[in-house]
């Protein structure tokens, strides 16, 4: 897609030089990216296996469809949605980023097709997943932008949000100041 639009705008030298970075810096941050998405399922898989707390706080709306906020852990269930995309779809990009990068271990031409569309389809996937999540993450909830900078919520917003994982840190005294570290 970027060649119609850069192309004109640009020029040939200036397209070529770019295109070859972006594939150099392509190739070799998906080795860092892989490490992340194993870290993340490493660290928070305990507190992202679906429940029966998620599947009521989806019939709920997540809080948008009636009145008050469903009770949830230190994950929701739109958050485990988005920890299991990343972590799929990451282990999707990775699998098929190292065909890619392998040919000789792909099969064959065909075998290469289908990990080139499988990389490309879940590639457009995950950036739209993660413009969503980024949208969420700043303006579309109140609270959530600031705790990424202090690394803590307050504790009435963790209540309206995450009431069940308060009660649970309430419990073994892990609350200090009416702040909590964030879900996230």
């Amino acid at each position: 897609f970027g060649k119609a639009l850069l192309l004109p705008l640009v020029g040939p030298e200036a397209f070529t030089a770019v295109s070859i970075a972006a594939k150099w810096a392509h190739n070799y941050l998906a080795w860092p990216f892989m490490l992340g998405i194993a870290l993340m399922f490493l660290i928070w898989i305990k507190d992202n296996i679906p429940g029966m707390v998620d599947v009521r706080w989806f019939a709920a709306g997540g809080g948008i469809v009636g009145k008050g906020h469903p009770p949830a852990r230190r994950f929701n269930g739109g958050q485990k949605i988005v920890f299991w995309t990343v972590v799929i779809g990451g282990a999707a990009l990775g699998v098929s980023g190292v065909y890619l990068l392998f040919p000789a271990t792909a099969g064959g031409v065909l075998d290469l097709q289908f990990w080139n569309v499988v990389h490309g389809i879940v590639g457009v996937l995950m950036v739209a997943a993660i413009l969503a999540h980024i949208y969420i993450g700043t303006v579309g909830m109140e609270g959530a932008f600031d705790a990424m900078g202090s690394g803590e919520v307050d504790l009435n917003w963790a209540r309206e949000h995450h009431s069940l994982w308060v009660a649970e840190k309430m419990k073994k005294g892990h609350v200090h100041g009416g702040k909590l570290q964030p879900a996230e």
